[in-house]
């Protein structure tokens, strides 16, 4: 017997001043679903949300609850006015006998009932939110970007909750190891429709794909169709006194079918230019202690990072993962200890607050305003990695329109705002990328296009993210900073450093490897023991492919360069491949020195 949905929206329709967002909609929550929301960055992810929730009321159509089944709604911004601290928020639909509900999601969450709501961040207030809705325990729970200010253990015990949990949920989030763990349905919005799959999220691009691949192969079809019936019309005059104008009406309806089509929107176009090529040697820091309001954030801790490495920082909030990073930029002084900067070092900083994007300017003006991007005489034209372009033309790329370039930065969405400054960071170019949480609030999309330029750039990143499957496929080295100032290097990224924990749990590491985690620090450099460390193991494995893939490109570059025309024609690209090849050459030499280093090393 079929069970009674527990939410019904029929016929939604709903529009702001423009397209509509939603038309003609229906959707059915049933009793335990597990639902992904997807879809781009700005179509309607959040306000399909609101609207199960009742927060707001669609032009036409109308949302039902089951009987007895209350909607729960993790507001991104919630209202806290009149609540003297966090814990009273969270408490306020809760009986007195139940704080207990509280006390223990927040326990989980990491965040202080006690903190007074007027010095609370936005993060903390988010929590506060997911704390409240977690202990209240509706029928039906509504998590817009739950993970987003949580760090990796708070996610964990989220991820753990809502398994263990009974109570249906619809989950929109980025995070791709959070989705594919917890959902068994896919929501997907796009361009205004809204698709089920009853599958969860780790088959929804497989599902996606699929969709857009007969999508396109039906507007083939129907091209060719309009194609051949407008033949008809145009040769068919000739021949004949009057034309069959059934056909002729048949015509101006397949040509209305085909600009009713929506076009998908494309990914942004985002680029990275390496710019000149740092020294071999980038951040060498030995022996860094320091302490903050009494906290130890690293004691005695050595790290070499060397060109093109991609090392990730992780860690609770508030450990002291950015404050490390900016100690081995040179911007935060140290109690003890040394950093050496590599040369030629040029670096572009994504950071975690939005800090560099000034919420009352328009976007037009964070990019012109900005000295690094400003083109002299030139009011609308900005420098894009050294050569100028026109600010809504770049602003285009990164999927702004152009009713949005003079819209206040304050207006945009969270993932809108990254986008932002990306854009800004990518202007320019670099070889060293500082990136503190890039991946809060950006669409699958994003995130993709984000990894594959990441693994492509040839500078060197210094990352911060509790995106699990985001630092799996970036980080080639972890620093896992563990509170009281143990600082630990770990080869690979988050599940390496998952397994790689476990092992030193398990038995004591080698001796010459460096300390083990409760020792502090792990070196990542090479010890002279004479055996290799598990870094140098893992280094020494992947080697082969990177020379290999070095020998690819160099290969490919030597082909495009090989156009005797390359020079007079196209004189900007003809440079630019002439300073890779360099850089690629250079890169292989010390790959191979390196591997015939580690092989003499693990040889004896």
């Amino acid at each position: 017997m079929a069970r009674a949905p527990i939410l019904q929206l029929s016929d939604i329709s709903l529009t702001f001043g423009g397209d509509p967002v939603f038309n003609s909609l229906d959707l059915v929550v049933q009793p335990g679903d597990r639902v992904a929301l997807v879809g781009r960055n700005g179509s309607g992810k959040s306000t399909l949300m609101k609207v199960m929730a009742g927060l707001v009321e669609a032009d036409t159509g109308t949302v039902v609850a089951g009987p007895g089944i209350n909607v729960g709604y993790m507001e991104q911004e919630p209202e806290m006015k009149g609540f003297a601290t966090l814990g009273d928020f969270a408490l306020s639909a809760l009986d007195p006998s139940e704080a207990y509900k509280v006390e223990r999601a927040g326990a989980g969450l990491k965040f202080d009932p006690a903190r007074p709501v007027a010095t609370a961040s936005g993060g903390e207030r988010r929590r506060a939110a997911l704390a409240k809705l977690m202990a209240e325990a509706p029928g039906l729970m509504l998590l817009d970007e739950p993970t987003n200010h949580l760090d990796i253990e708070a996610i964990g015990w989220l991820e753990n909750e809502l398994k263990s949990t009974r109570t249906a949920f619809v989950l929109i989030s980025h995070d791709r190891a959070f989705l594919n763990a917890l959902t068994r349905a896919t929501l997907w919005i796009d361009r205004g429709k809204v698709r089920r799959q009853e599958r969860g999220f780790e088959h929804f691009e497989v599902w996606r794909d699929t969709i857009w691949e007969e999508e396109d192969m039906q507007r083939h079809k129907l091209d060719r169709k309009i194609k051949s019936e407008a033949r008809w019309a145009v040769e068919g005059i000739s021949a004949r006194r009057t034309r069959n104008q059934g056909r002729v009406r048949a015509l101006q309806d397949l040509r209305a079918e085909r600009a009713s089509q929506i076009r998908r929107q494309g990914t942004a176009a985002m680029a990275l230019d390496g710019g000149q090529t740092s020294g071999k040697k980038v951040i060498e820091a030995v022996n860094l202690n320091k302490e903050f309001d009494g906290k130890a954030i690293v004691q005695n801790f050595t790290l070499t990072v060397q060109r093109g490495d991609r090392i990730a920082f992780v860690g609770p909030n508030g450990v002291g993962k950015t404050t490390l990073i900016k100690m081995l930029m040179g911007e935060e002084p140290v109690d003890s200890g040394t950093v050496k900067l590599g040369s030629k070092l040029e670096a572009a900083i994504f950071d975690q607050a939005r800090s560099r994007l000034d919420p009352d300017m328009s976007l037009w003006d964070s990019l012109t305003g900005d000295p690094e991007m400003r083109v002299s005489g030139k009011a609308d034209q900005i420098m894009v990695r050294g050569m100028p372009k026109h600010v809504v033309g770049y602003l285009k790329e990164f999927l702004f329109d152009d009713a949005q370039a003079r819209a206040p930065v304050r207006s945009l969405s969270g993932g809108e705002k990254a986008r932002l400054l990306l854009a800004k960071i990518m202007a320019r170019e670099s070889n060293l990328l500082v990136l503190d949480e890039p991946t809060n609030d950006l669409d699958v999309e994003t995130l993709d296009l984000l990894q594959d330029l990441l693994g492509e750039y040839p500078g060197t990143v210094l990352l911060v993210s509790h995106d699990r499957d985001f630092l799996d496929r970036v980080a080639s080295t972890t620093v896992a900073m563990e509170g009281n100032g143990q600082a630990v290097v770990y080869a690979g990224g988050w599940s390496d450093y998952q397994a790689q924990r476990a092992e030193i749990a398990v038995a004591p590491s080698e001796k010459g490897a460096g300390k083990s985690a409760k020792g502090g620090f792990a070196k990542s450099t090479s010890d002279t023991s004479g055996k290799l460390t598990f870094s140098e193991k893992h280094r020494l494995e992947e080697l082969p492919a990177v020379i290999e893939r070095l020998g690819a490109e160099i290969a490919k570059l030597e082909e495009f360069m090989s156009d005797p025309n390359l020079f007079t024609d196209e004189p900007v690209k003809f440079a630019k491949a002439s300073d890779a090849l360099v850089e690629r050459h250079t890169a292989l030499s010390d790959a191979e020195e390196e591997w015939i280093m580690l092989e003499e090393k693990a040889g004896g």
